[in-house]
């Protein structure tokens, strides 16, 4: 039977807990079937209750006392625990039918699925070598604000693609947080950012102009982040980007509904789950929106 599914990661702030709460609302809206699976072993607050929380395996919190570990440390411990323990989510997950979305929230460290093999060994369980033959989608959120920052940005850009080598599986990088540039930054210009190039660097010098110019002060600190060296480290990651072509980004305002589903259509493309899904009956319809008036 087969199995649907999105992982849904990104930097720390991206919005992920809100995007997956925002997708979660809109299939149930639509009286779609969904299975949350958190897997941040430092998540407390949840406007939805996980369906199953790595919590219950094991915690980032009890890791770090009784291990004394750091944070990040901590973290990659509780993953490579869930790796030696993977009968946690292979029996959760099994009896699923093909209608469920399975929405798996990861945390932000992205050193996890960017540096080291943990995050793409768990997909690899979950979508080849293990029983559960899920189609997983990675939805990558990077928040929108970056492109403020056009530096940030690129580097924003080069952890998603470097995401998409490691994890080999269909992706959809998303610009979260619209509502907080709508008003600053020009649609037209805003554009320009969905499929990253790097005239967007070129651009940014030409309103800089003294930008690489000059003596530069060792002791300033602010001169590390804009001498000549700087700029050509990121005229090289650009180009990098350009060069591989792989990433362009969707825009996602949790806010608005459409904007939520026309993410999910995107998802929904990439592991063709429509295409498994067995046709609904006139009747089926009727059933459906006769329980609906009972339940009104």
């Amino acid at each position: 039977m087969s199995k649907f599914g999105t992982l849904v990661m990104g930097p720390a702030g991206a919005g992920k807990t809100t995007f997956c709460n925002a997708l979660i609302q809109h299939l149930r809206f639509n009286k779609r079937s969904c299975f949350y699976v958190n897997l941040d072993p430092a998540a407390e607050d949840f406007s939805y209750e996980p369906d199953l929380d790595i919590k219950d395996l094991i915690s980032l919190e009890d890791v770090m006392e009784e291990m004394g570990l750091g944070p990040n440390g901590g973290l990659i411990f509780c993953f490579e625990h869930l790796l030696q323990n993977l009968d946690f989510l292979t029996n959760a997950l099994e009896p699923l039918s093909e209608e469920y979305l399975i929405v798996l929230d990861l945390p932000g460290q992205i050193e996890l699925y960017t540096h080291i093999p943990v995050v793409p060994t768990l997909v690899k369980h979950l979508t080849r070598f293990g029983s559960l033959n899920v189609s997983l989608c990675a939805a990558y959120l990077l928040e929108s604000t970056f492109v403020i920052d056009r530096a940030k940005f690129f580097a924003g850009t080069l952890s998603a693609m470097s995401a998409m080598i490691m994890l080999e599986i269909p992706h959809v990088n998303i610009l979260s947080k619209m509502d907080l540039v709508k008003g600053s930054v020009p649609k037209r210009q805003l554009k320009r950012f969905l499929d990253p190039d790097t005239s967007l660097l070129d651009d940014n010098n030409a309103q800089n102009p003294s930008r690489g110019f000059g003596a530069v002060d060792p002791a300033d600190t602010g001169s590390v982040m804009g001498g000549a060296s700087f700029d050509r480290l990121n005229k090289a990651v650009a180009q990098l980007i350009d060069d591989f072509s792989m990433v362009s980004f969707l825009q996602l305002d949790v806010q608005d509904e459409d904007s939520v589903g026309g993410i999910l259509s995107y998802i929904e493309d990439a592991i063709q789950y429509h295409e498994a899904q067995e046709p609904r009956e006139p009747h089926d319809e009727i059933a459906d929106y006769g329980d609906d008036e009972m339940m009104g």
